[in-house]
């Protein structure tokens, strides 16, 4: 008897729906085919005892079972509840005509429990999309994949419930998320707040205009001078995600197994912050079966790297070409998948490597040629792709001692929401166009006129910090930025004089 159960593959973060074929006939044997990876191929064994555990049982028969379309790699534990069903079914042990109707997708634990799998949330997605009435899947997937509304999604616990629902002898409650509700109400509760940093008020406000703009920024200074502290409340200034922007980080974070059961859509910006020994592919995505990397799952967030000169310089090099597409794609010899990457890149660096850059009373001091040596780990196509560099310096006593509080994210963010607002409006047209970083060299000419004083004030500066051609578009790109926070369309020398003052290592002076 033939039986067909439906089950999904996720490439990238698009799932592709899959046809598990169950054939049973006369004689003894299990033939597993469709280009299924290590882990589906052991799933005989899961099944077998599975199967044992709920009352069923493997049937003495000859199982030919396959994944269709036969020509697309299939990984993962996942398909260990279709091919079960599939096999019950073709031997008669139940009988029902509803897999039809359903995509169902779960890892077997030997007594039956039903393990969480990855990429509940595209799976959910492109059921919805060819039709399908319902999603079977673990219970800690349900509230993810209930995001997508017009699908029953049913979360179980163990097959044994999945079967007696097809035999018709128990009803499965679908679960439901109000997604809005959720989204909004995660809004309001950032974690960290800029009202617990005491003084650093020039740096606030380049983080200010960082956020306002999406512009990558370096952060230089010594150890204990609060760069990974601003670096981390840095998401909570950001413009609240939209929804569309939400479902696509959750889709990224689905894929990669990191959302978790009771969060179900991710409405706060990611941070993520990756130690510096990090390799290639953890940080851009791949492998064998390639997963989303680090800068994908800083994806409409932000992406901290502290230390940046501590990180292997092909790592870096490797973000030049995501930072300026806000995307990666990954090729292997029978596929290719593109992840997004659109995110802000927060680094830090000590001044120096000692940490202390004309301190005299540090107490470790660096000659010239140790500073230039350790300035040569960051190439200079991959600072000229950072808009903001500014030095963070230590915060006085008198200032750590304070009572009053600094002013809270939620008042900066509606500054930072009201410069976004403009450059919505201003981009309206554009399909890849939404903020000021993003523009391209074809904006920046429309939308980054200056006068005569502005320009002139802006050829010494190039002239005297022997500027690239890239770093001048990003001057322009970030005066454009401290205009929109000033609400006013014509940019002027005060706004060209404040972002020169955002590029601290084009200076001589840091060379030694």
């Amino acid at each position: 008897m033939l039986t067909k159960v439906y089950g999904s593959a996720v490439f990238g973060v698009e799932a592709t729906t899959i046809t598990v074929e169950v054939n049973a006939d006369k004689g003894i044997g299990y033939h597993l085919v469709g280009l299924p990876d290590k882990a589906i191929s052991e799933s005989s064994y899961r099944i077998t005892a599975a199967l044992k555990n709920v009352g069923y049982k493997m049937p003495g028969k000859k199982l030919i079972l396959n994944l269709s379309p036969a020509d697309l790699r299939k990984e993962g534990s996942a398909y260990d509840l279709p091919l079960a069903l599939g096999i019950l079914n073709a031997s008669g042990q139940i009988t029902t005509d509803l897999f039809k109707d359903y995509i169902i997708m779960g890892e077997l634990s030997l007594d039956g429990q039903l393990q969480p799998i990855r990429g509940a949330l595209p799976i959910a997605i492109k059921a919805r999309e060819e039709g399908y009435k319902g999603f079977i899947l673990p219970k800690q997937n349900a509230r993810e994949a209930a995001i997508v509304d017009n699908l029953n999604v049913y979360g179980v616990d163990n097959i044994l419930e999945v079967i007696e629902f097809f035999n018709g002898e128990k009803e499965l409650e679908p679960t439901v998320v109000d997604t809005r509700d959720e989204f909004f109400q995660a809004l309001e509760h950032p974690e960290f707040d800029f009202a617990d940093v005491k003084g650093q008020e020039s740096i606030k406000r380049c983080m200010e205009i960082a956020a306002a703009g999406g512009h990558n920024i370096i952060l230089i200074g010594p150890p204990g001078a609060g760069k990974t502290m601003l670096a981390k409340r840095l998401p909570s200034i950001l413009p609240p995600m939209t929804l569309h922007e939400a479902l696509e980080t959750t889709k990224i974070h689905s894929v990669a197994g990191r959302t978790q059961e009771k969060a179900g859509l991710i409405a706060q910006r990611p941070f993520r912050s990756p130690h510096h020994t990090i390799s290639d592919v953890a940080l851009v995505g791949g492998g064998a079966y390639p997963q989303p990397g680090e800068i994908s799952l800083s994806h409409n967030g932000v992406l901290f790297l502290d230390e940046l000169p501590e990180f292997k310089r092909t790592v870096l090099e490797v973000m030049r070409q995501p930072l300026e597409d806000r995307e990666v794609t990954i090729s292997r010899a029978k596929f290719t998948v593109t992840y997004p990457s659109s995110f802000m890149l927060v680094a830090s660096m000590n001044p120096s490597p000692g940490g202390y850059f004309n301190d005299p009373n540090a107490p470790v001091q660096s000659s010239p040629a140790e500073m230039q040596r350790y300035l040569s780990k960051i190439s200079g196509p991959l600072l000229d792709r950072i808009d903001i560099h500014i030095e963070v310096t230590p915060v006085p006593f008198e200032k750590l001692t304070e009572e009053r509080l600094a002013e809270r994210s939620t008042v900066i963010r509606k500054r930072v929401t009201a410069a976004r607002d403009l450059q919505t409006a201003r981009f309206k047209e554009s399909e890849k166009t939404h903020y000021n970083a993003q523009m391209t060299v074809k904006d920046i000419r429309k939308h980054c006129v200056l006068d005569a004083a502005s320009k002139e004030m802006l050829k010494n500066a190039m002239e005297r910090l022997n500027l690239s051609a890239r770093a001048y578009d990003r001057i322009l790109k970030v005066a454009r930025t401290i205009a929109d926070l000033d609400a006013v369309e014509t940019i002027n020398g005060t706004h060209i004089a404040e972002a020169i003052q955002y590029r601290s290592l084009d200076r001589d002076g840091w060379l030694g």
